[in-house]
């Protein structure tokens, strides 16, 4: 990357302040040693939940609620989140990030467990906005049922869709590259959808189901 490029991305990044409950999260996150998104991808997050008046969201990895946090702010007061994550000990901090967003507990539906076995239980076009941010290995997996779960005019999230630059890079031609590039490549082919990358973070994977 150029250097005025990556000057414009970090100032891209830090041109939205945080709120200190997605702030605490953020450290929580640091704590356990998982990376979540970052604090430009979050903005975009709720600025895609308002945009939408997003009532009703799904997220594929909780982590300790950094994205929870930023969709919560975007979304309509009485919306609800569903997030799932595999690790029940991240959704337990999970839990004090919201507490401490002063986000009421009925707003938030945390589930414990691996995304492909909970996601075939949620039901057909009922979420606004479906954010992908589990285990990369799943991800197109999780993509098919996202789509379904989406209502006509729903968003699809696709976080970490560049995979750390490799992903532009076609030299790169390892397993987890490959995944995430032939993903973006089926998810911008879909006939009932419109979609956007977004070199916001780690690259967002953005598309929109077309209205029937």
């Amino acid at each position: 990357m150029a250097a005025d490029k990556a000057l414009s991305w970090s100032y891209t990044e830090e041109f939205m302040p945080e709120s200190e409950p997605a702030r605490a999260a953020r450290a929580r996150a640091a704590e356990f040693g998982i990376a979540p998104v970052s604090v430009g991808t979050g903005a975009l997050l709720r600025l895609m939940a308002a945009a939408s008046g997003a009532h009703s969201v799904a997220e594929i990895g909780t982590g300790t609620g950094v994205s929870g946090v930023w969709l919560l702010e975007g979304m309509v007061d009485d919306g609800i989140l569903t997030s799932i994550d595999i690790e029940a000990e991240y959704q337990r901090a999970a839990r004090e990030s919201f507490v401490m967003a002063g986000v009421k507990p009925a707003r938030t539906r945390l589930i414990a467990g691996r995304a492909l076995d909970v996601l075939p239980r949620l039901a057909d076009a009922a979420y606004d906005l479906v954010l992908v941010d589990g285990d990369p290995q799943e991800a197109g997996a999780a993509v098919e049922q996202a789509w379904r779960m989406l209502r006509p005019g729903g968003i699809l999230v696709v976080s970490d869709a560049l995979a750390g630059g490799r992903v532009a890079d076609p030299a790169r031609r390892d397993e987890l590259t490959v995944a995430v590039r032939e993903l973006g490549k089926e998810v911008r082919s879909r006939d009932d959808g419109l979609a956007a990358l977004i070199p916001t973070g780690d690259g967002v994977l953005v598309a929109v189901k077309r209205q029937q």
